[in-house]
């Protein structure tokens, strides 16, 4: 059998959430975008007519123009019935107090986006004071995940779950790797790590492959594993599993100071290029062991002379997408450095995704990803919750990752029992410190953290996955 292939499928539509979203800029349209795919009543306001008109009639829902901080418009947008609010605006500040007034006038959660590392410091301060569910920093989480891909360079994407301890990849496959041409199978005998094979790209098309499914030259394959396993596996594989020791980074915003202290912290040499000087002495002081350079990152002298030719990784975080993607073309034409890109807008994503990039990291998808799991464990009612989710493939599939909190019909049951739906693999389950790649014998119990991958879309609880 070759493996199993389908269109993305839904969930059965459950009673949404209404909810406020406040600020209609690149990461709010995402939300509205992916909120109301899930079946969610969403009210938007921006002091923008122009933005919140195109934004309401794009996506049908209601639109309010005005001050998303203001009692009377919280008001008019029904703040009293609301369930959720979600603010982001540009402004931290804002966004802060706009969460603060809903929770006096309704009984709502409020997330708000707050991106100033000032505040990012206080962040668990500030939710507990202000009892907010979640504060959510873009820039903090884009750095995240490229410190994760610059710790282990072969892989394209890196994700973690239960907390750290399990590691989800996504690399691609060359000729000359030893997966090439044998079966999922195969690979799990010869192999010394238990690692599971749970989604595969092949052709623009997504597999979640069975034993039988043979791995070829440039399918793109997401792989999970225990966080001690997966680098000895990837060893064995042929793959490069050593930190980089050195970067350089384009651009020098609230991504790049959070990105070099990561670094910096665990001695990976940094150098950062950044066109403005007032910018580059904030830098010199916040980072103090990065060496900042005041030039222009796109001028190919300065990189060939600040050493782009030899430079282990160089990651592309301006405020402009063009340049960030040029920058990249450019780097893997010259070296074969790690390279990282940040993309902020969504326009011609399909080209994007046929240029030779490597790693691309999406901000506003990352914020999204927080927030609809959020979302989607308080839209639960049932005996688990939506801990986490990544979306793969261009949301062709989604890794979710359930906390199991009371026994039920799903519990002490081995899996090869239960009537689980097709184009579905239960990739990891997360016990008491043990990560199991779990078998047909292996069973779900209360107190896991269990992660499905599948190409149905829209899952909220554990039942889901049962037919």
């Amino acid at each position: 059998m070759f493996g199993i292939k389908s269109p993305v499928k839904r969930s059965p539509v459950k009673k949404g959430l209404k909810i406020i979203i406040v600020g209609c800029g690149k990461v709010g349209e995402t939300l509205v975008e992916q909120l109301v795919r899930e079946g969610h009543d969403i009210t938007i306001i921006d002091q923008d007519s122009e933005r919140v008109q195109e934004i309401a009639e794009l996506y049908d829902v209601m639109g309010l123009v005005g001050n998303g901080a203001s009692h009377s418009v919280q008001m008019d947008a029904g703040i009293e019935t609301t369930d959720l609010i979600i603010a982001v605006t540009e402004s931290d500040e804002l966004n802060l107090l706009c969460c603060t007034i809903a929770k006096q006038v309704g009984n709502c959660s409020a997330i708000a986006r707050v991106r100033t590392p000032d505040y990012s410091r206080e962040i668990g301060y500030l939710r507990e004071k202000l009892g907010l569910a979640m504060i959510i920093n873009p820039e903090m989480e884009s750095a995240s995940e490229a410190a994760r891909l610059l710790f282990l360079p072969s892989a394209l994407e890196a994700h973690s779950f239960a907390r750290g301890q399990v590691e989800l990849l996504k690399f691609s496959i060359p000729e000359e790797s030893a997966l090439n041409g044998i079966t999922v199978a195969e690979m799990g005998r010869n192999s010394m790590s238990k690692v599971l094979v749970c989604a595969v790209e092949r052709d623009g098309r997504v597999y979640i492959p069975n034993g039988d499914f043979r791995i070829l030259q440039g399918d793109v394959l997401f792989i999970v594993a225990s966080r001690m396993m997966m680098k000895p596996f990837l060893r064995q594989m042929g793959f490069a599993t050593a930190q980089v020791s050195n970067t350089l980074i384009i651009g020098g915003g609230k991504a790049t100071y959070y990105l070099a202290k990561q670094l910096t912290d665990v001695g990976i040499d940094v150098k950062i290029i950044e066109k403005d000087k007032s910018r580059c002495e904030e830098l010199s002081i916040l980072l103090p062991k990065a060496t900042i350079i005041n030039g222009d990152g796109t001028d190919q002298d300065l990189l060939e002379e600040e050493g782009i030719s030899y430079a282990e990784s160089v990651v592309a975080l301006t405020g402009i997408d063009e340049e960030n993607i040029l920058l990249t073309l450019y780097v893997r034409h010259v070296s074969n450095a790690k390279v990282i890109t940040k993309i902020n807008r969504i326009t011609f994503k399909d080209v994007i995704n046929r240029l030779d990039l490597g790693s691309v990291i999406y901000p506003r998808y990352l914020t999204s990803e927080a927030i609809i799991a959020y979302v989607r464990g308080k839209k639960n009612s049932m005996d688990s919750n939506v801990e986490s989710i990544h979306h793969m493939f261009d949301s062709k599939a989604e890794a979710i990752e359930f906390r199991v909190k009371e026994e039920s019909e799903m519990t002490n049951v081995p899996l090869k029992d239960l009537s689980l739906k097709k184009d579905l693999l239960v990739a990891c389950i997360h016990r008491k410190g043990t990560v199991i790649i779990p078998s047909g014998m292996d069973s779900i119990q209360v107190g896991d953290t269990v992660l499905v991958v599948t190409t149905h879309i829209g899952f909220d609880d554990l039942h889901d996955i049962l037919f």
